[in-house]
């Protein structure tokens, strides 16, 4: 089959093995697969990753041993746990240490023709849910853990440092409790797709210190932790969320003379970003978006091009 392999460099090929599902698994043929910051800190070595790339998708189950599934339309989760060790009896398949990640740690991904996912792992998309929709319900489940590890009350002051595609969706969400809700980044073009959303604020200009009660960083980069640690008060909240390929350089003490707590978050519930979506509570029309095929990766993938890339892999070209 046809895919975006990854050996050191990325490469399009067309001969990669078709995966087969096994007993409890699901044959995905994808429609359509969109490229996370992730897939693009994997190309510049985090992870050490070797294969297809790609963990954001839409697809239609073609086999699978569960018969509900067959010809249905789907999404599903990353994390593939032993099903054997303590945390994935108690759950959290998502920190098994012997797991699987598709696209990130020893399973290929979706910037292919098929893959395979347990069938547990799988969730069905309903109806009124558009494919440019699905497709983001992975960022949207990650956004959405936010709340699941931390309470955002109405009456806080919130902060999310980034402007980029993930501030977005996190924006969406975080609004929804009402909270006072700020967004720091560095591109006007891009915080004014959120001004509907909360209070924007060039970087430039921020003169905020001691702050905010949550500060939540996307930016997965020193910068954004530094300004993170600067503009939260007094025993205060910073959330981590975003892909970071980095060792940064800060200064724990503050953490503890300020009492910070510190919250490192990742994957998150897909069942109810999906729900999300069903109700249109969340909307991706103010996303940049290039539709680009597979055969188009090198531009799609250029550092200059700021918009969210998806490719078009088993669908024709008609959004």
């Amino acid at each position: 089959m046809k895919g975006l392999y990854f050996d050191g460099m990325l490469i399009l090929r067309d001969d990669i093995e078709k995966p087969e599902a096994k007993e409890g698994e699901a044959l995905i043929k994808i429609l359509m697969a969109a490229v996370c910051n992730t897939d693009k800190e994997i190309i510049k070595g985090y992870k050490g990753f070797k294969g297809v790339l790609g963990h954001e998708f839409v697809g239609v189950v073609e086999e699978s041993s569960d018969r509900n599934l067959v010809g249905k339309r789907v999404v599903g989760e990353i994390n593939i746990g032993c099903g054997k060790c303590s945390f994935c009896k108690a759950g959290f398949k998502n920190h098994c240490e012997d797991r699987e990640v598709l696209g990130m740690i020893g399973k290929n991904g979706s910037f292919a023709e098929y893959i395979t996912l347990p069938n547990q792992n799988i969730h069905l998309v309903p109806d009124n849910v558009t494919d440019l929709e699905a497709v983001y319900v992975e960022p949207l489940a990650a956004a959405l853990e936010i709340t699941e590890k931390c309470h955002v009350k109405p009456s806080h002051k919130v902060a999310i440092v980034g402007d980029g595609k993930l501030a977005y969706m996190i924006a969406q969400i975080i609004s929804l409790t009402a909270c006072d809700l700020s967004i720091i980044g560095k591109h006007n073009e891009k915080l004014d797709t959120m001004k509907n959303i909360a209070k924007t604020m060039l970087l430039s200009k921020l003169d905020y210190e001691n702050y905010f009660d949550i500060v939540i960083d996307s930016t997965g980069n020193e910068q954004g932790l530094i300004i993170a640690q600067k503009i939260v008060k007094a025993m205060g909240v910073i959330i981590l969320k975003s892909t970071y390929n980095i060792k940064a350089k800060l200064s724990p003490p503050d953490w503890v003379v300020k009492e910070i707590t510190i919250i490192g978050t990742r994957c998150g519930p897909v069942d109810a970003a999906l729900r999300l979506f069903e109700r249109k509570l969340i909307s991706v029309d103010s996303l940049a978006i290039g539709f680009y095929l597979l055969e188009e990766y090198e531009e799609a993938l250029n550092p200059q091009n700021m918009k969210k890339t998806i490719f078009y892999i088993s669908k024709t070209l008609d959004i």
